[in-house]
């Protein structure tokens, strides 16, 4: 009865330990690295922004153009403009103008009547 068990729960363990994914594979030169749509693939704009919910990422380019107080900023994109917060931690040593285009990736922050965008990276745009 011991071997019977054994024997079954090798043979459990051996199918699980060769399970794999087996969905869409990426394309040779991605070097089977994952090849399909990510949560915040394309751009939004500022009037898209205002319209989501609560804690959506989301990357949107734009200029910074103008400190607001501490860590917020506002940034336009031509569609509106929306006060986003950036830490000093996520600025990585970039210097960046008001003339600048940069693009930044983060989650929308709403309450009641404020929206806000907590900004998790920053780049600047070549």
């Amino acid at each position: 009865m011991k071997k019977l068990a054994f024997i079954t729960l090798m043979a459990a363990t051996l199918s699980l330990a060769s399970a794999q994914y087996t969905g869409p594979q990426g394309d040779a030169n991605t070097n089977g690295r994952y090849n399909g749509p990510t949560l915040s693939q394309s751009i939004t704009t500022v009037r898209e922004a205002k319209t989501l919910r609560d804690d959506v990422h989301i990357k949107m380019r734009g200029k910074i153009v103008k400190h607001s107080h501490k860590d917020k900023y506002i940034f336009s994109d031509g569609t509106g403009e929306v006060t986003v917060e950036i830490d000093r931690d996520e600025w990585n040593g970039l210097n960046i103008n008001a003339d600048d285009i940069v693009e930044i990736g983060g989650e929308i922050d709403k309450d009641w009547n404020t929206i806000e965008m907590d900004v998790d990276y920053i780049a600047k745009v070549q």
